[in-house]
């Protein structure tokens, strides 16, 4: 049975009350992946992954998912300032839509507003070069939205 994908609000009534996630920073060349601790406290970064075709891309994800007994997906939405969804927002989507096909784990979405804006001014102060910054930019990224989806559960 594939998947559901819901906003990470509605999302949450289906997960279990313990378990890792997995989120997500979908680019147009890399997917940056982080993980959370079992009790959904902490996000860490894990790895980019340098985007090839959907099939290899979502195989390594379900991959990283299994080895982390997650038990639930968050991507990054991109919502336009005014709140509208633009081309990317499609594309995340679509990407949610197709990877909900391949696995039976939930989908939640999370509004992904200036997350990797804001992980690049932290990198910046923390006086990373730019090559660093490009190495690690979107695994940080993937650990601001998951962090972001984190603190909101534990408000619901």
């Amino acid at each position: 049975m594939p998947a559901f994908i819901l906003p990470l609000v509605e999302a949450s009534g289906h997960l279990p009350p313990r378990g890792a996630l997995i989120g997500l920073d979908l680019g147009s060349k890399t997917i940056g992946v982080a993980t959370s601790d079992p009790d959904r406290r902490l996000a860490a970064p894990v790895e980019t992954i340098h985007r090839t075709t959907f099939t290899v891309d979502a195989k390594r994800l379900i991959a990283l998912a299994a080895e982390r007994r997650a038990v639930g997906f968050v991507l990054g939405l991109p919502i336009n300032m005014d709140g509208s969804e633009g081309p990317s927002a499609q594309s995340t989507r679509a990407f949610a839509r197709n990877l909900a096909k391949l696995t039976e784990l939930p989908i939640a979405l999370w509004d992904e507003r200036l997350s990797t804006a804001a992980v690049e001014r932290v990198l910046i102060a923390a006086d990373a070069s730019r090559e660093k910054r490009a190495a690690v930019i979107d695994q940080h990224a993937a650990t601001y939205i998951l962090q972001g989806a984190l603190d909101r559960l534990l408000r619901l």
